[in-house]
Parts: C-alpha cells; sequence; structure tokens
C-alpha cells in the first residue's frame, strides 16, 4: 500500500494579529483598526495549508501547560490536523503581528522551548504510512528528524529560515543534502549569499522554491527553472502566512506526483488568495477556491 499521510513536524504558536494605520512611534498609542488571534508558527501553518488542499495531515508539535496551548490544540484540529502533542512546562510561543495598510507585517516572536519537539518525541514520532516530511530547522532535534527520514527512504522538505542558522549556511549545510525541495524567501536568501538557488542544489537539494512576496515564486531544479507570477487583481490586506501557505500546497502537490510548474501555480494561487483576509491560518482557501481561482486565471490567459 503506498504511504498516503503527510507529516509535518516543528513549530507552532499563538498569532494575535492586529491591522494598524501606522507602526507605533515611541510612547505612542496606536488602536488598532482590527485583531484576530489565533494559530501561527511556520510549520504549523504550512500543515494547515497542505490539509485545506485536501491532504491528510499529521502534525507533530510541542505545546505548553497553559490555557493559550489548549487554545491553540482545538484550532489546529478544527483545522482538520491529526496533531500529536509533546506538553512542555512553559507557557506556549507567541507572536504578536503588525499589519500595515498596504498589507505588508512586523512581527515580535517571543521564542521559547515550544519551537520544536524534544529529541524524545522525534524519537517516538512513526514514520509508518508517511509519504513525505515538512519541517523547519528549529532546535537540537532537527537533524534527527532528517537522518531518520533519510533512515526510512522518507522524501523530506525544509523551510529555511534565517534564525535556524545564523552562524551561516555552512552549519546546516549537510541537512539540505537530498532534500526534495527547500523553500527560501527573500531574507533567507540573502544569509545564504549571492547564486544561493545553485549553492542549494551543489549542496544535494533536489529543488528550491524562492517565494518572492508579489513577484510570485520561483523554482529551480536541475532539469528546469521557471517563475509563476500571482493572478492579478486580488486584495491584499495581509500577508501573514502566505509563503507557508504556498509551502504546504506545495509539499501537497509533490506528494501527489504533480508536475512542477502545475504544482507551483497552485501553491502560488493559494498563497495569493490568504493575502485577502487578516490573519494566518485563518485566511487560507480551501481546495474549491483555489481551483476556482486557477480557472479564472487560465480563462484570462
Amino acid at each position: 500500500m503506498a504511504a498516503s499521510a503527510l507529516l509535518f513536524v516543528g513549530d507552532v504558536s499563538l498569532d494575535l494579529t492586529m491591522a494598524v494605520s501606522h507602526v507605533p512611534q515611541p510612547d505612542e498609542k496606536v488602536h488598532a483598526d482590527r485583531t484576530v488571534e489565533g494559530p501561527g508558527g511556520v510549520v504549523a501553518n504550512a500543515a494547515a495549508a497542505a490539509a485545506a488542499s485536501g491532504s491528510a495531515v499529521r502534525l507533530c508539535v510541542r505545546l505548553g501547560n497553559d490555557t493559550a496551548s489548549e487554545v491553540l490544540l482545538a484550532g489546529l484540529r478544527a483545522a482538520g490536523l491529526a496533531v500529536e502533542v509533546e506538553h512542555g512546562d512553559s507557557s506556549v510561543y507567541r507572536v504578536v503581528v503588525l499589519i500595515e495598510p498596504h498589507g505588508e507585517k512586523r512581527l515580535m516572536l517571543d521564542p521559547n522551548p515550544t519551537l520544536f519537539p524534544t529529541l524524545e518525541a522525534i524519537e517516538r514520532v512513526s514514520l509508518d504510512d508517511v509519504a513525505h516530511v515538512h519541517t523547519a530547522l528549529y532546535g537540537p532535534a532537527a537533524p534527527r528528524l532528517v537522518q531518520r527520514c533519510r533512515e526510512a527512504g522518507v522524501p523530506w522538505s525544509l523551510d529555511l529560515e534565517p534564525a535556524t542558522f545564523k552562524d551561516g549556511f555552512d552549519t546546516i549545510a549537510h541537512l539540505v543534502a537530498g532534500a526534495s525541495v527547500v523553500f527560501v524567501n527573500a531574507l533567507s536568501a540573502r544569509a545564504i549569499g549571492d547564486g544561493f538557488e545553485q549553492i542549494l542544489l551543489r549542496t544535494g537539494a533536489k529543488s528550491v522554491v524562492h517565494t518572492m512576496g508579489a513577484e510570485g515564486a520561483r523554482y529551480a531544479s536541475a532539469a528546469a527553472i521557471f517563475t509563476v507570477a500571482p493572478p492579478s487583481g486580488l486584495a491584499v490586506i495581509d500577508t501573514t502566512g502566505a509563503g507557508d501557505c504556498l509551502a504546504g500546497w506545495f509539499v501537497a502537490g509533490l506528494a501527489a506526483g504533480l508536475p512542477p510548474q502545475e504544482n507551483l501555480r497552485r501553491a502560488v494561487v493559494a498563497a495569493s488568495l490568504s493575502c485577502g483576509r487578516l490573519g494566518g491560518q485563518m485566511s487560507f482557501p480551501d481546495r474549491t477556491a483555489v481551483l476556482s481561482q486557477l480557472q479564472i486565471v487560465e480563462g484570462v490567459s
């Protein structure tokens, strides 16, 4: 029987998102126009997006012992995720997101041990019936997860956040080797350096997806290089989680065997639609919305 589930392992946060007219000056009080609160996190967001695409998704995370952790768990399950929880003694990881009128975000993070499951949790998590594993390299247990994927022959992908290689790309290069796809944004691309796509491919990544905001996304592998632009005319209210949404959809399509160009086109449309509402996961479109928008785009072209 073919493996069917997607496994996402990594960070989850409680996000407080506030739409404001401008970023406060020192000692200035700015009233938010709108406020929403809900689950966030690079990996948890990608998991929610993959579930919205119609995939069966497991999410392995570490939560705290506070009420906010209970709220997060309920929100993740409501998104259709099969959540495997390791509980710690701390409060959950929190993020405050300020959204300016043009839709761009400013994030304030309070990172803590709930960023990544412990080594014990990574050893326990089952890779049976797993078609693909997606993670970000937060925490000392992340290398063991990659090693377990290699040992089990399970494809994996990485979201390279700049915070995960503060001491240089060389410190994580061995974890990139063999990855099915590596996702990089503008900040992580800059941290890797000029020619980052070729650096990643030479390191052993099978493909690279560069998320470029309003310019869409670029795919690079030994076989093909192309860029997919976002649909025109869509509202941009909040860009929070758009790159994570793209990653979740792309991973789901990759596991389903979609050709890279078709896969990235769907993922870019999903990410673009997610920018039309305030908040992260709560703004992610479902499969029907993405396919409907694709029909509009293809009809215009």
